[in-house]
């Protein structure tokens, strides 16, 4: 299992946009692609502005064809300028799961 975690910073007042395109990709990996077993997002509701993603593929090309996909894409088109920063991304081999 592969996993991806992203550290993601809206700038402030663009906490709402980041969210629902964050929650875009996951309907758009729920409907589009077999290989992402699990897209969870994250808001810190001590600082709306943060978010983190954890993400579970069956294997790394199933993790690149979720990176370079549509759904993907769609998001650094519509919160891409809304960022506030770099995307934070850590990408492992999953070793154990409960």
């Amino acid at each position: 299992m592969q996993i991806l975690l992203a550290i993601i910073r809206a700038k402030p007042g663009a906490q709402e946009t980041v969210r629902q395109a964050l929650l875009a990709v996951g309907e758009y990996a729920r409907e589009h692609e077999r290989g992402t077993i699990g897209f969870h997002v994250a808001q810190d509701p001590d600082d709306p502005c943060r978010f983190t993603t954890y993400e579970r593929f069956e294997n790394k090309d199933a993790m690149d064809a979720h990176n370079n996909g549509a759904g993907s894409k769609g998001f650094f088109e519509t919160a891409g300028a809304l960022l506030d920063g770099e995307v934070t991304i850590v990408t492992a081999q999953e070793i154990f799961t409960l």
